[in-house]
């Protein structure tokens, strides 16, 4: 890849088909409006801006001239294989448009300049070791939250001694802006393999600092190494659990929802990653008591925003340097209202707009969808897309393994293992139901009564401990294993293999080297469940 100036040919003389349809001029980003000198006509809307190219200089109607007011639109030449790393490719009109890297281009948002400027004063900004070239000075990058910032000083205003910005804001000579890095947008002919930038994205250099700066440091600057070198790094295709899933997106920093059930053990998935992790309860909350409380003080005559109490909590919790989960639990159970703030906390990382999420948070939500829940709401769809969605259904083959781990009294899982349907049973609000986590309670009252069955009951139901009851009474051992070839092993469904491991089990005092062996060639997960069922059979 390599940047080019486009010839006065391929603009106006004889322009690209694109051109044709989207017209030669180049609307300014707010840092070619900063660092390009207005000649006066440079806010007309639609006008665009004088720009360079391959044959000199040219003014916004494509004459040649010898412009005081020029700046960059860069034109990208890309190698076979580099449209790879084009993002949101987008085809409409017969124009098609891509992203690739990213630059100063729009003013701060309004809300969020008076803190950058505060923590600017403050050296707390977080430098991220990236530089921009504007003016012909390297300028750091800093991240504000979730935004990546640049300081930019206006040297010379406009004809009137100020400049306007996108949004409207006027700035002074002198004056220093905030401007937000955002991806840029280019025009992409496929067929050529050019991209042409929808924008002037800045100015401030003359033609031949421009033609030095486009070939030596603006493709760095643009996508640094870290950044547009991760397309070259070979793909690969992973099985992921849940739990994988859960902590890939927690690391790359990817706000993450879950769905599922109630006892389906969302929360225990998120205190496996971060057992310090900390849970709001969001049926519980307000806008409120989430974005802090504004309180008068009257001996200064003024309101004082009060922090929010778990902000304060898990900046604490953070200051070990170490990832921390900020779980918003029941998120589909919040009013719209609440929604509606946690939206903003997702998006800017920032609570009412004041006080930073810890650069080491990380954000998981999880609730109900409504057809599992009468009092959930949907999400509405801004909310809904900032999220990576896992939808967590537990079934007796993915509860066994972590039924070992947690030592789940053995009598529940032989039930279990043999009648996969009564893990979860139907809510009917008359009686108790079966769901994982009441299994859990089920071997914490097995495990602290001595096994006594009619504990089980008042926790899952008449139907469901009766059928458990049986089962055990009705258990014969039986008196040979059967001859298995590996061929028909490997047939077999996870479930028929538990069944199998729990024949050996039960024949394991009579003949135990024959039921191990047949149980190591089962494989590793249902060895480790055979020696722990059988050493829980051992304490009885």
């Amino acid at each position: 890849m390599k940047s080019i100036f486009l010839s006065l040919e391929q603009v106006f003389t004889k322009p690209l088909p694109v051109f044709a349809k989207v017209g030669t001029a180049a609307p300014a980003t707010d840092l070619a409006l900063l660092t390009a000198e207005d000649d006066g006509f440079l806010h007309e809307s639609g006008g665009g801006i004088n720009y360079y190219l391959a044959d000199g200089c040219v003014d916004r109607f494509g004459r040649a001239a010898n412009c005081a007011v020029c700046a960059l639109r860069p034109a990208l030449l890309l190698d076979e294989g580099e449209e790879k790393r084009l993002r949101h490719i987008v085809s409409e009109g017969g124009v098609t448009t891509a992203e690739y890297g990213s630059y100063p281009a729009v003013i701060l948002d309004p809300s969020l300049r008076e803190m950058a400027a505060r923590e600017y004063l403050r050296e707390s900004l977080a430098d991220t070791g990236r530089r921009v070239t504007v003016s012909g000075e390297k300028l750091p990058v800093y991240r504000l939250g979730a935004k990546e910032i640049v300081r930019v000083t206006l040297h010379q205003g406009g004809v009137n001694g100020y400049v306007q910005l996108s949004d409207g804001t006027l700035a002074g000579e002198g004056e220093q802006v905030f401007l937000e890095l955002r991806p840029v947008r280019w025009l992409y002919d496929a067929e050529s393999g050019l991209l042409l930038s929808c924008r002037a994205l800045f100015g401030g250099m003359s033609r031949e600092e421009a033609a030095e700066y486009l070939r030596e440091d603006f493709l760095k600057e643009l996508c640094p190494p870290e950044e547009g070198g991760v397309q070259d790094v070979p793909f690969r295709v992973e099985q992921h659990d849940e739990l994988s899933l859960i902590r890939a997106y927690v690391e790359a920093n990817i706000p993450v929802f879950l769905h599922g059930l109630s006892g389906d053990g969302k929360s225990d998935r998120v205190r496996q990653i971060d057992p310090q992790a900390l849970d709001i309860e969001l049926v519980n909350e307000n806008p409120e008591t989430i974005n802090g409380r504004a309180v008068y003080n009257e001996a200064k005559d003024e309101i004082v925003d009060i922090k929010p109490v778990w902000l304060v909590k898990l900046e604490r919790l953070c200051e070990d340097g170490k990832l921390h989960i900020l779980f918003f639990d029941e998120l589909t159970n919040a009013t719209k209202q609440t929604q509606s703030v946690i939206f903003k906390i997702v998006l800017e990382r920032f609570v009412n707009n004041r006080w930073p999420l810890p650069a080491n948070a990380r954000i998981v939500a999880a609730g109900n969808d409504r057809c599992e829940s009468s009092a959930a709401h949907d999400l509405a769809e801004p909310l809904f897309g900032r999220f990576a969605h896992i939808y967590i259904r537990t079934t007796v083959e993915n509860w066994m393994p972590w039924a070992v781990r947690t030592r789940i009294n053995p009598y529940v899982m032989e039930f279990l293992a043999n009648n996969d349907l009564y893990l979860r049973t139907p809510f009917t609000g008359a009686e108790g139901n079966a769901d994982p986590r009441r299994w859990e309670m089920v071997s914490k009252a097995l495990d602290s009564s001595g096994n006594d069955f009619s504990l089980l009951e008042p926790i899952v139901g008449r139907e469901t401990a009766e059928s458990f009851i049986r089962f055990f009474k009705a258990q014969q051992q039986l008196a040979a294993l059967g001859e298995y070839t590996d061929e028909e092993l490997a047939r077999f469904s996870v479930a028929r293999r538990y069944q199998l491991a729990q024949q050996c089990l039960y024949l394991a005092a009579a003949r135990p080297e024959e039921a191990r062996q047949l149980v190591e060639r089962l494989g590793a997960e249902f060895v480790a469940w055979f020696d722990y069922m059988l050493e829980r059979k051992s304490l009885l």
